[in-house]
This record gives C-alpha cells, structure tokens and sequence, in this order.
C-alpha cells in the first residue's frame, strides 16, 4: 500500500485523532508513575487491563463487530496479550521505577529499530541506508540521555537496569506490532482482536501478579483509580483502534511520526510534573534523539522489488 500524500496530515479526519492519540499517549507515560509508588507494577497492569478488557468487547459490540474468531485469530490474540499487553507493559512499568517517564517513552519509541529488523527477517522488507544513519544517531542520543539520568539519579537508583526493562518492554511490543500485521489479523475485526488480546493479556498479567507479590493489592485511594481508568479508558481502548485506523489510513511510515510527538509531549510532561533537569547534556541527547527519529522514519524499509 502506498503512502498517502503529506497534505492529508491536514484533513480533520486525519489530524484529530492523530493529535488526540498523541496527547493522550503522552500523557501516560506520567500517569503511570502514580500507579507503581505504593502498588506492585504486576497488580497495576492487571487492574488497568481488567477494566480494559471489558470496555473494549463494548466497543466491539457497539460497532457491531463480530467477536467470533477462527482458531488462528485466536492463537493470534494469545500471542499479543502475552507480548503487548502483558511483556510490554509489565516491562515498561517496571522500567519506570529507576527512570523518568520522558526517557522511558524515548526508549520505547525507539521500537521503530527492531520493527524493520523483523520486518526485514519476516516480511522480506529492505532497509535504507538513510534508516540505519538516522537509527545511529537516535541511539547516539539516547545515550547520551541515560548518561544524563545516571549523573541525576539518587545514589543507589539503577538507571542501567531501567534501560534494559525498557528496551525489553520495547522488543515485546515490537514483536506484537509485527505479528499482527500478518493475514490472521487482517482477517478478523481489529476492535475484536484487540478485545481477545486484552482479556488474554489480563489473564497473563493475573498469573504472574499473583506469582510474584501473592493476593491482589487493592489501593483504596481514589486518585489511583482515576488514573487507571485513564490508562485504561483512554489510554488502551481509545488509542489503539484510533492509531490502528490511521495506520491504515497513512501507511505505517506516516503513522509513526505520531511516535515522535507522544515523545515530545511526554518529555514535556516529565519536565513540568517530575521536574525534569535540562542539563546540556540532555539537552544535546535529546536533539539527536528527535533529529535521528525523524531522519530514520523518513528513511523506512520498503518492500524488496517495489
């Protein structure tokens, strides 16, 4: 499918939900530090896709969708509640506890890297020399961030460790991204598929809280459940039919600048909320970082032959 033209970008139909999305993905990644204080993260995902979970088989309904899916649809769902919405996320909540929310969500942004290497690998999609310099240089200015969140870091707090639950968080849901673009997704209502995925991922998510941190923690605070209805609500069962939509829409290039603004957002967010320092350093790493993105998302695989 080819590309749309820059210009649709401005069409309102185009433009809000890709603005929409961007906000409210940007603001999760801070959202999500007032579930993992006084709550194990494990508990907190689960929570957060156990009221998911149900708002999105609505969904399906009120769009009247088909919730009946053939076996490989459903082996499909299997396999990205255990990569999207359990691995990614338990990943990603876990990473916070040793990283500000802004660099977590600059890591994970940087899931556009081993998407074109499994596309590449899967999809028989090439691999531009203008995305590998632009990938250099956006890995450049990670790490130059990380650097900056170490110096910043209370003594004890493991940045390094954080880094790599992110980037595992980052791979999950890069795997997740790829194998649902095959033909048993393509077959099934997307609403449907994400409604199965969540309530797997759930189920996975509840089995290894339960493992690990023993009965259901309950927080009785009020602000941690508007919270997780946020994650929930809107940040899961808005965002990712509208996202999904607009990667049908623009072609999956065009669609993922929208990554590169939750990024800004985020940053900004984490900058005003959790009073983010801007030393030269960051400041340095996180113009690469941007600059590397886009120099890498405007150098995109593209299909062998096309």
């Amino acid at each position: 499918m080819s590309e749309t033209p820059p210009h649709t970008l401005l069409r309102p139909a185009i433009a809000l939900p890709f603005v929409v999305v961007a906000l409210i993905w940007g603001s999760t990644w801070f959202v999500i530090t007032t579930q993992i204080a006084e709550v194990p993260p494990a508990w907190s995902v689960t929570w957060r896709f156990m009221l998911a979970t149900p708002a999105m088989f609505t969904l399906a309904l009120i769009m009247r969708k088909r919730l009946a899916m053939p076996g490989r649809a459903h082996r499909l769902a299997l396999l990205m509640g255990l990569f999207q919405f359990c691995g990614n996320y338990m990943f990603v909540y876990w990473s916070e506890l040793h990283l500000t929310s802004g660099i977590v969500a600059l890591l994970i942004g940087m899931m556009l890297v081993p998407n074109a290497v499994l596309g590449r690998v899967l999809l028989g999609q090439v691999i531009t020399a203008r995305f590998v310099v632009g990938s250099v240089i956006a890995l450049a200015g990670i790490a130059l961030l990380l650097v900056n969140e170490a110096r910043a870091a209370p003594l004890g707090d493991s940045v390094a460790l954080g880094a790599l639950l992110a980037l595992t968080a980052m791979l999950s849901a890069s795997i997740s991204s790829v194998i649902q673009a095959g033909p048993a997704g393509r077959d099934v209502p997307l609403v449907s598929l994400l409604a199965w995925a969540m309530l797997y991922g759930t189920l996975f998510d509840a089995a290894i809280a339960w493992a690990l941190f023993g009965m259901p923690v309950v927080p009785r605070d009020p602000a941690y459940w508007l919270g997780t209805a946020w994650l929930a609500l809107a940040g899961s069962v808005i965002t990712f039919p509208l996202y999904y939509e607009l990667v049908r829409k623009l072609g999956a290039g065009r669609a993922a600048y929208n990554g590169v603004l939750v990024i800004v957002i985020a940053m900004a967010v984490s900058t005003v909320l959790e009073g983010y320092h801007w030393s030269a350093l960051a400041i340095a790493g996180g113009a690469l970082a941007i600059v590397g993105l886009l120099v890498a998302l405007r150098g995109r695989q593209v299909r062998a032959g096309s």
